[in-house]
């Protein structure tokens, strides 16, 4: 069994695989080591092989999760690091150690799947768009605030908007002129990662016409779906450039 790890700055995401044709077995997202530890000690049948992980936490951070999957488990853990080019794709960025690895990892998947030009966007706490042409050259990309950033940003430094997630949900659930603050505010940053994805499909389109891929990811993919009809959603995509980058015989 190969365990996966895809570590943010709040949370843990992760995935066992089993066999040869890689068959899912387990998965998860937990906000500790800890928990990531009971999490997988409550799989029955359990026996970790290898893992492979991506972690953007500190080095002290990753170290110490290193150290707890090695004396709990028995495992090797191989991790990601960053590279100017790999499988195919040469990373953009000036200084390529800047770049962070999980939009890196989901480029190196993308560019596997859709083995042409393709159009990464990545929908978490922070909006990033990346560009990957035919040959494989990484011609740059866009961050900018997602959903929780925005909300939050608002909510603290505006003192008349006040709500809670449930109210946000359903407030989503129409883009109609909101009636009131949560649906003004929700409805209103859900347009502007509408607009922000009509403009990565003007610029790719002005790259390469109609011949790319748009591949979506990340946890408020769904409130984009509608703009980019055409686009694959692959909920999993750093792990599919995680396999790429740390492939395990």
């Amino acid at each position: 069994m190969i365990l996966e790890l895809d570590c943010g700055n709040s949370f843990i995401k992760w995935r066992v695989l089993s066999g040869a044709e890689v068959v899912l077995v387990a998965e998860g997202v937990v906000d500790s080591d800890l928990a990531l530890c009971e999490s997988l000690c409550k799989l029955s049948g359990l026996s970790l092989r290898s893992c492979r992980m991506v972690s953007v936490r500190t080095a002290a951070e990753t170290s110490a999760l290193i150290d707890m999957l090695e004396r709990d488990f028995g495992v090797s853990v191989i991790c990601a690091k960053p590279a100017r080019e790999m499988s195919g794709v040469r990373n953009g960025y000036e200084d390529y150690e800047r770049l962070g690895l999980d939009r890196w990892l989901a480029m190196l998947g993308a560019f596997h799947l859709a083995n042409g030009p393709c159009l990464v966007l990545d929908f978490g706490t922070a909006v990033t768009a990346d560009f990957i042409a035919i040959d494989g050259d990484h011609l740059g990309g866009f961050i900018c605030p997602g959903m929780p950033l925005m909300r939050n940003q608002l909510r603290t430094h505006t003192r008349k908007i006040r709500y809670d997630d449930v109210a946000a949900e359903r407030a989503l659930t129409s883009q109609a002129p909101g009636r009131s603050t949560v649906e003004a505010v929700e409805r209103g940053c859900s347009l502007m990662l509408r607009g922000f994805v009509l403009t990565q499909l003007e610029m790719a389109r002005s790259y390469w016409g109609e011949g790319f891929t748009v591949f979506i990811t990340g946890g408020d993919a769904d409130l984009v779906a509608g703009v980019a009809p055409g686009a694959r959603f692959v909920p999993d995509l750093v792990f599919v450039g995680l396999a790429v980058a740390c492939p395990l015989s």
